[in-house]
């Protein structure tokens, strides 16, 4: 029976002819007659009963109070193209004791090449698991049936008939060693890596993976599809701010189902390192209120005694904020300097130079002389001197032109 209906336990039929039969079992108090009317069944009330008349068992009857199996909803996966068959369903109550469930995988339209393979029920998962052998020579296109059949001492209930595919049941499991990564100098990126499944060969099959992230006070996921490498940068990151990232995985075709998501990888993008003021005599370093780029004031300890004035009626001690002062800034302004000195050295070796070509010019004589070859065509330059001997001195000639 099951719990909270009513059940008639019979003795003997037809029924003994002299004397009282009387019931004993589980219960406590129980009525005398040939039928025993046992009302609002409950689980410990299952057990044997027996009738007795005049010190002698008649007749002895096992009580099962239990629901039967209900109706099995099967879901079918494959983590990868040579893989098995995993088929499961979960059910809303904890089987009987004794619950037995068989599968079976066959062809469409035809009886040749069943597999019947029995199921488990696994109890800290809560439900029956297959694990079925793909039927020899079966393409990854053709539809197979899938039949269930779950049985117990109450009675036994079968699933509808399941119309699968191999392609169509690939769930690939989720992608493992999710790690995100500053890239360095970029303020508003991620890059964010992973690796297969174990399950999966990417040898024979790729995956294609979908990426999503958030910064951490937003709910909201960003999502990335088609992605087909082992990594992928995020360039819209917020800066300074971390960031939550998951990856799924799917055959890459588009074959079956996505994977669930990854466990979730966190990480948090470039930031400049600022410059460390070095610490002076004193220890005592607080940040300035009016101080926009954050730099620390060093305070002397008197400022933090409770004795904040002297003899001469407090001395008011002031702190003086340290600017740091940037390498790079020295090295440029150096260059500079070095620079323009040249610049002036250059231009004054010119101008001197420029100098001393018009002086020379001046005292030479301004007036032009036609140009005389050196030698006569045909002659060698060895037998000709490069200069006229010097002629004697003789009268001036203010006619001659060539003066």
């Amino acid at each position: 029976g099951r719990p909270g209906a009513n059940v008639t336990l019979l003795c003997r039929d037809p029924e003994p002819p002299n004397g009282t039969v009387l019931w004993s079992g589980r219960r406590r108090a129980l009525g005398g007659g040939n039928a025993l009317l046992l009302g609002g069944l409950r689980p410990e009330d299952a057990g044997r009963y027996s009738c007795h008349q005049g010190g002698h068992t008649l007749r002895t009857v096992r009580l099962l109070v239990e629901e039967p199996p209900e109706p099995p909803h099967v879901s079918c996966s494959r983590r990868s193209h040579d893989k098995d068959v995993l088929c499961e369903w979960q059910p809303r109550a904890l089987p009987a004791p004794g619950t037995r469930a068989v599968l079976w995988m066959k062809r469409r339209f035809t009886a040749e090449n069943m597999t019947e393979q029995r199921c488990h029920f696994y109890s800290v998962a809560q439900k029956f698991v297959c694990r079925v052998k793909v039927p020899p020579g079966t393409e990854d296109t053709k539809a197979l049936v899938v039949s269930v059949c779950v049985s117990s001492r109450a009675g036994s209930s079968t699933g509808e008939d399941r119309i699968i595919t191999l392609n169509g049941i690939l769930k690939p499991d989720p992608p493992l060693n999710v790690s995100v990564e500053a890239v360095e100098f970029s303020p508003q990126r991620l890059r964010v890596r992973w690796s297969y499944p174990p399950s999966w060969d990417p040898r024979f099959y790729w995956l294609r993976f979908q990426v999503r992230y958030r910064p951490e006070p937003t709910p909201t996921f960003t999502q990335v599809d088609q992605v087909t490498r082992l990594w992928m940068d995020i360039g819209d990151a917020w800066r300074g701010t971390r960031h939550v990232v998951q990856v799924r995985a799917q055959e890459e075709f588009g074959h079956g189902a996505w994977s669930e998501w990854s466990r979730e990888a966190v990480g948090t993008p470039w930031t400049e390192p600022r410059d460390v003021t070095e610490m002076g005599p004193y220890s005592s370093q607080f940040p300035a209120e009016d101080d926009p780029y954050g730099y620390g004031v060093t305070l002397p300890p008197e400022l933090f005694s409770d004795d904040t004035t002297d003899d001469t009626r407090g001395a008011v001690l002031e702190a003086t904020a340290r600017s740091p002062t940037s390498p790079y800034a020295l090295l440029v302004a150096g260059g500079s300097l070095l620079l323009a000195i040249a610049l002036c050295f250059a231009i004054g070796m010119r101008y001197k130079q420029r100098a001393q070509a018009q002086r020379g010019a001046k005292l030479g004589g301004g007036g032009q002389h036609p140009m005389v070859p050196l030698c006569p065509p045909g002659s060698p330059l060895s037998s000709t001197p490069l200069l006229p001997p010097a002629a004697p001195p003789g009268p001036l000639h203010v006619t001659n032109l060539d003066y």
